[in-house]
């Protein structure tokens, strides 16, 4: 199957890119979805397994119908990638969907446990960089605090194309990418699918999917489900990933 420049869900075996399935009619919401006060996962004492994945649009086909398949044995957590990637750490997940630069620091720790991600083949439209300024004048970036794969694919793009790293300003969720004061900002998830409420303070901006796509000639993995070595030994969880993937493939109007 060809490869289109759209937002897709990536299948990826261990290691080597395998089979894909495309979301040719994904489409940006007219209001964005903020996580503002994500509920905690489970607390350890409980025997259930805790499963958290992105709460963001393009997360919706991996999740489809989970929550009820998990009911029994797991339950279901949405967050922030970076709040998935700080609770797998303490140990208040048993798998997470997590930011891929989070399993690349702790490859000894964690293993993949599906052939699912999210990841794309040129444009993403969930995560860009808007620019105050041209992008070789840039010396300050504000990072979303959602997000850590993209905060380093930033840093590779800029320090490729201009030679420098800049200076990063933390920038909280619930504020709007206008109150930053950096050169540019980094926004992610379902806000950034509709760059042209930040036309008025913002004069340029890159898909960070598509300026990879560009540099390199590659797809880009964002996040990946992974649990920790010692844990999973239910099959019932991969079985279950994998329906909830196949069906939000096949149901991708109705979720949307």
């Amino acid at each position: 199957m060809r490869l289109e420049n759209q937002a897709l869900l990536l299948f990826l075996p261990p290691i080597v890119l395998g089979t894909h399935s495309m979301l040719t009619s994904l489409r940006a919401p007219t209001e964005p979805l903020m996580v503002h006060n994500a509920v905690d996962p489970k607390p350890r004492s409980q025997p259930t397994l805790s499963v958290g994945a992105v709460a963001y649009l393009n997360t919706k086909p991996l999740i489809f119908g989970l929550e009820d398949r998990l009911v029994g044995f797991a339950n279901l957590h949405l967050a922030l990638p970076s709040q998935l990637a700080s609770q797998m750490q303490e140990r208040r997940l048993d798998i997470g969907l997590i930011p891929v630069v989070e399993f690349l620091r702790n490859r000894k720790d964690y293993r993949l446990i599906s052939d699912a991600g999210i990841a794309c083949r040129g444009p993403v439209w969930s995560v860009r960089i808007l620019f105050r300024v041209p992008p070789e004048q840039v010396l300050s970036l504000g990072t979303d605090e959602g997000s850590r794969t993209s905060v380093a694919l930033s840093q590779v793009l800029l320090a490729s194309r201009f030679g420098r790293l800049p200076e990063l300003v933390p920038f909280p969720i619930d504020s709007e990418p206008k109150d930053c004061p950096a050169d540019a900002v980094l926004v992610i998830g379902d806000r950034a699918m509709n760059p042209e409420r930040f036309r008025s303070d913002f004069f340029f901006d890159w898909d960070l999917g598509e300026q990879w796509f560009l540099e390199t000639g590659l797809p880009f993995v964002f996040a990946m489900w992974v649990a920790r070595n010692s844990d999973l030994d239910d099959p019932r969880i991969i079985e279950s990933l994998e329906a909830s993937r196949d069906e939000g493939c096949r149901n991708v109007d109705a979720i949307i």
